[in-house]
């Protein structure tokens, strides 16, 4: 691929455009370098036997020892997922779900697994409608659901994987029993969750030691959690299900009023799912179906691909136009269809059909942002983290985990050492809609892991945790890297797009076009016409995801890795 030759500035928004000035005042790039684009913050990591990729170093460097001491990737990313539950519990955890897809070197083939838990069996819609409720509320007993972090790793272990998962644990044990630094960013976000989860059950006790969240270089010790991780280590995923672990959140649950109970844990199961694709002129992305968002981004693509983006060049207004409108459509789409397949029958081939696509697409107009749309009719048949690994064999692992909202529910079961997650926050109460609460349904969810292929061979695993935020990223990676010519850094350091305000699942309606940020680096003319075109921009600091990704170079023999640089962790390999 050709690099796209950068602008002659990257300017940032003037206070003219009404946008807040402070940091958007400073200069996008804060070092130069010799090669690259401006704003690429360092090179790819590049390794001839493995490689991964994830938020947090020590999760990087756990999941690299796994493989060589014998594991594969599928060990390593469960290695490191448990770190991660440790050193980054603000945006993951066992309280939380989890997805994946796994390359799988031997059988030639890609497995999607659907970690997600379901709701409570004896919370019903009416106790919502009865008890005055118009949405489901974000923190507390209430919106809690079975936690499928657990059974995801057994499931992934079961099939793939190679060492003992006594060992797969061990790392994660050692370092909650004995400390670990807190990273920056991470220390933030324990910050900002502690302020709105300090009075949840059990949340201070663990997370808030001496009335205070972890700080930055701090040593912090979870003992709770390293007696969890050594029973599922001694014992397997019933010490979780059907054990003492879950007769511990359903007597804590109960305390505090709140449904998910030992039954509901005891019937838990994992679904495996085949993964679904669309090309993007010539590379096949591939997600998973609903319950989860990921097609959103294959929509995404699909209504762009019926233009030049290339011609249009990065930092265009007609580009970033093009991408906020091509968003909105197939939000529309996402609100009205995606939801637990279990309950509904979810147009997946319908929606991501290219002649759909190419007639949503001719409802842009390219002079004017658009302020509402109705979703389509397909044609019908009969915060969070991401990490990715492959090992020496070709195995590759793109999994995404999380408790949603940070920190989730905030509720923190005595003596466990993890949050319960908050998924059921997700769900409409009308009952006319798909995503409407039932009792032992799974929840529309936003965490999505990628992957892509290319004439049948694995290429790249990523994925960029976030919200609503990440079937967006998804697509501008892709279209950074095959229209822009962005190398696999660049192409997550890149400044990103990006629009809020959708309709929703949980039964929003967008009727005022929402709102678009953009982050440093896109110029002033860029935003002055987005502006003229009718498009709302609003300054926003933190929302633009986290980026993790590897690509094999099948002719060299060697894996490029990337991280995000708006994280604490990084890529590396052996």
């Amino acid at each position: 691929m050709k690099y796209l030759v950068a602008q002659s500035k990257f300017a940032l928004a003037s206070c003219v455009l009404a946008l807040s000035c402070g940091l958007a005042s400073m200069s996008a790039s804060a070092a130069d370098r010799i090669t690259g684009h401006h704003f690429a913050t360092r090179s790819e990591a590049m390794a001839p036997s493995a490689m991964a990729a994830t938020s947090q170093p020590l999760a990087t460097q756990v999941a690299l020892d796994i493989m060589q001491a014998g594991g594969n990737a599928i060990d390593a990313a469960i290695a490191a997922n448990a770190v991660l539950g440790l050193v980054e519990p603000t945006g993951n955890g066992i309280g939380g779900d989890l997805y994946a897809i796994v390359w799988d070197a031997n059988g030639k083939r890609l497995h999607g697994l659907n970690a997600s838990g379901r709701s409570p069996q004896s919370l019903s819609l009416d106790y919502f409608i009865e008890n005055g409720y118009d949405a489901i509320p974000a923190r507390g007993v209430l919106p809690i659901s079975v936690p499928g972090a657990v059974d995801g790793w057994f499931e992934l272990h079961n099939k793939f994987g190679k060492l003992p998962m006594a060992k797969v644990l061990a790392p994660a044990i050692h370092y909650a029993e004995n400390g670990f630094p807190v990273t920056e960013v991470i220390a933030y976000y324990f910050e900002r969750n502690a302020e709105v989860l300090k009075d949840q059950p059990g949340f201070a006790e663990v997370f808030m030691k001496n009335g205070l969240p972890p700080q930055k270089g701090k040593l912090f010790k979870n003992p709770d959690l390293a007696n969890t991780y050594r029973l599922l280590a001694e014992q397997g995923r019933d010490a979780f299900y059907k054990g003492n672990i879950a007769k511990t959140i359903d007597a804590f649950v109960e305390k505090h009023g709140g449904f998910l109970s030992y039954d509901d844990l005891a019937k838990h199961s994992s679904t495996w799912v085949d993964p679904v694709s669309t090309n993007y002129r010539g590379y096949d992305l591939w997600e998973l179906p609903p319950n989860t968002q990921g097609i959103a981004a294959q929509q995404i693509l699909n209504i762009l691909e019926n233009y030049d983006l290339k011609s249009m060049g990065f930092d265009s207004p007609e580009y970033v136009h093009l991408f906020v409108e091509a968003k909105k459509l197939a939000f529309e789409d996402r609100a009205k269809y995606y939801s637990d397949p279990a309950f509904n029958e979810v147009p997946v081939q319908g929606l991501l059909d290219k002649k759909y696509a190419k007639e949503r697409a001719k409802l842009i107009n390219m002079q004017r942002a658009g302020k509402s749309f109705e979703p389509g009719n397909p044609p019908t048949e009969g915060d969070t983290i991401y990490l990715t690994t492959a090992d020496a064999q070709g195995n590759m692992v793109s999994l995404i985990q999380s408790n949603y909202r940070g920190m989730g529910s905030g509720v923190t079961p005595t003596g466990l050492g993890f949050v319960l997650q908050n998924r059921g926050e997700l769900f409409a109460l009308d009952k006319n809609h798909r995503n409407v609460f039932e009792p032992g349904k799974r929840p529309f969810h936003t965490i999505i892991p990628a992957f892509v292929t290319k004439d049948g061979k694995p290429l790249m695993s990523y994925g960029v945790m976030g919200g609503a935020t990440q079937p967006q990223m998804h697509a501008q990676i892709l279209i950074n890297m095959i229209d822009f010519g962005m190398n696999l850094q660049e192409a997550g350091d890149a400044p990103r797009i990006l629009h809020t305000g959708s309709s929703q699942p949980t039964g929003e309606v967008m009727t005022d076009g929402g709102v678009v940020s953009l982050e440093n680096g896109f110029s002033d003319h860029t935003r002055r016409e987005l502006i003229k075109m009718g498009h709302t921009l609003q300054e926003a600091v933190g929302p633009y995801g986290g980026y993790q990704a590897i690509w094999r170079n099948h002719e060299e023999g060697v894996y490029y890795g990337a991280s995000e640089s708006r994280k604490d962790g990084h890529a590396a390999g052996y």
